[in-house]
């Protein structure tokens, strides 16, 4: 069965080989982050900080660092939630294989919460924010972060935990304008349930109850981060996959989960704000400092030898990267059940999640049609960019294949089969001024930019270059040329100054490659260091697809416009060079990293 605490959870990883134990003090400013990144880089075990500076309280990171270790975690239950939710999109199922489901069935069980004053006695609620550990993460952040918090509210038509929200919206515990102990900051982004609830308290003219709950069995913070089917709580689905029922009780009107490590509550007068961030972001950039719900504090609870979860994000991948890998293993082929024809959906980890999107799907329409070309792909592409998270998505690339021979979790397979045959004078459909991930500063302002799909489907149109073509280091102001995948052709110029230069630039390059043979050339990227870009299928992705607004900064060799279809006949052209208004690239401090290094070599890390 399911573990009852997250001491429990460690220990079992403890006897496995699976935990480490880190015994000296440790600062909470950058040095727990660094050793949590170290170690994940590594692929190394859980940690325990047992002796955090300035606060009596251990702290754990790493626990699901890699997706082995996610699903020994949860070894006893997963099976059985598979089920559950398979069941969930098909509950004839139950009747074709009655035997087979009957452990679905049995695991239904724990699905439901349990409430009871008694468990008031689990929890201590006499404490300060300022008692906590107060983890900084990066140089720049604004303060220290909840960065493993399940934020539950209820909304004030509807209240009851059947009807509640649990999400992982970051957490800001000090720093920038809050009154210490008394104010926190509460940051949600687009297309979160919070938001609706809120919504409903302003329009009610009360105050939103939140409770924010840390530690805990590790189902408590997988359900956080869960995208689950439409009517599914993710109280309900703590249960299933911790093998037993969710444990909570009211406190002067806020729920509290009596199985939580800490516990604090505070509500939200209407659309209050107050300068939040920045934070170093799992796009591998600092998200930048803006006005989002101030949380007044009432209490803080933490239960007796209570520890503290935390994680780090960066770069990807990292320890969110095992999440999302965990969460596809749970829910297998939930988006194929909702978007009829669609074979795969993948977000990209390596590319920031929501930056970049691939998806295969089918071509069924017209089989009698002697030209193949894209058609059931641009319904089943709108579809998903209408579909819940996946809406946030802005490069969507999609294709299909009568053979079934490609798959998205083969990147380079999946790139060189798009670059063969998309057509630029027909595939390319924008989406412009529209809404954005909150966390990506490639548009105009918080949650603005644009979207773009590649809807690619047909015969092979190019063969495509490894090597680079004749003359291409010979340009004037377009240097160090480099192949960064089959197709793709990366060039560095000078630093991006503004939209109106820049349009200039690409006008030149255009001239210049005009006497290149750019047959077997699908995309061209224009970058900061052609080199980096070129290293690794990671840099690529990174460094295009977040540092790239489509309606800006996508151009084309011969490009036009067509009945306000945009288009071109040579290669697409790709300006992907940081611009004035992106945020700063994440960056390690190096006298933290020499101290973690004479640290973690005792360790033999």
């Amino acid at each position: 069965m399911g573990y009852a605490t997250l001491e429990a959870c460690l220990l079992d990883l403890e006897k496995k080989g699976q935990l480490l134990r880190i015994k000296e003090e440790v600062d909470p400013y950058l040095e727990m982050a660094s050793i949590h990144l170290r170690i994940h880089e590594q692929g190394g075990p859980a940690i325990l900080f047992e002796n955090v500076k300035g606060s009596n309280f251990r702290a754990a990171s790493n626990l699901f660092g890699t997706l082995e270790r996610s699903k020994f975690i949860f070894r006893d239950t997963l099976e059985a939630v598979q089920q559950v939710i398979a069941l969930k999109q098909d509950p004839s199922k139950i009747f074709k294989h009655p035997l087979k489901n009957l452990s679905a069935a049995t695991a239904a069980l724990h699905a439901l919460p349990f409430k009871s004053s008694l468990f008031k006695n689990n929890l201590d609620a006499t404490l300060r924010i300022d008692q906590l550990p107060l983890i900084k993460h990066w140089e720049n952040d604004g303060g220290a972060f909840v960065t493993l918090p399940q934020v539950y509210t209820e909304a004030v038509d509807q209240p009851g935990i059947m009807h509640s929200n649990l999400g992982m919206y970051r957490i800001q515990l000090n720093g920038n304008e809050y009154s210490t102990n008394q104010e926190i900051g509460l940051h949600y982004q687009l297309h979160r349930g919070i938001g609706i609830h809120q919504s409903k308290a302003i329009a009610a003219g009360k105050p939103l109850k939140v409770s924010c709950f840390v530690g805990g069995p590790p189902a408590h913070t997988l359900a956080a981060v869960m995208p689950l089917p439409e009517g599914m709580s993710e109280l309900t689905f703590a249960g299933l996959i911790g093998g037993r029922r969710f444990r909570y009780f009211y406190d002067d009107g806020y729920a509290v989960s009596a199985d939580a490590d800490f516990v604090i509550t505070g509500y939200v007068n209407g659309n209050e704000t107050k300068p939040e961030g920045p934070f170093g972001d799992h796009l591998g950039y600092y998200s930048l400092q803006h006005n989002f719900p101030l949380m007044h504090v009432h209490k803080v609870y933490a239960k007796k030898n209570a520890i503290w979860p935390f994680t780090v994000v960066g770069r990807p991948p990292q320890e969110d990267t095992s999440f999302g890998a965990l969460i596809h293993e749970i829910t297998g082929d939930a988006i194929q059940q909702e978007i009829p024809g669609v074979q795969e959906v993948h977000a990209v980890d390596a590319a920031g999640v929501h930056p970049l999107l691939v998806a295969v799907g089918s071509e069924r329409y017209t089989p009698y049609a002697p030209v193949q070309q894209p058609a059931e792909l641009l319904t089943q592409a709108n579809r998903i960019l209408g579909t819940g998270q996946l809406s946030l998505a802005k490069f969507l690339f999609i294709t299909a294949s009568a053979e079934h021979t490609i798959s998205t979790h083969n990147l380079p397979s999946y790139f060189h089969y798009i670059f063969q045959r998309i057509d630029w004078k027909r595939d390319l459909h924008f989406h412009t001024n529209t809404s954005i991930d909150t966390l990506d500063y490639s548009g105009e302002g918080l949650n603005q930019g644009s979207k773009v799909v590649f809807a690619a489907y047909g015969p092979v149109l190019r063969n495509l270059a490894t090597e680079l073509p004749e003359h291409s280091n010979h340009l004037r102001s377009f240097h160090k040329p480099h192949i960064a995948q089959p197709g793709v052709l990366v060039f560095e110029t000078t630093a991006f100054s503004n939209y109106a230069t820049a349009q200039q630039e690409l006008l030149a390059l255009e001239q210049q490659l005009a006497s290149l043979d750019l047959s077997q050339i699908a995309m061209i990227v224009i970058a900061d260091e052609s080199a980096f870009v070129a290293a690794n299928l990671n840099n690529f992705v990174w460094s295009t697809f977040t540092k790239c607004n489509p309606s800006h900064d996508i151009y084309g060799i011969q490009s036009f416009v067509k009945n306000k279809h945009w288009g071109c006949e040579g290669p697409l052209v790709i300006d992907a060079r940081t611009k004035p208004h992106h945020a700063p690239v994440l960056e390690k401090d190096p006298h933290t990293e020499q101290k973690v290094s004479a640290l973690l070599n005792k360790y033999g890390y």
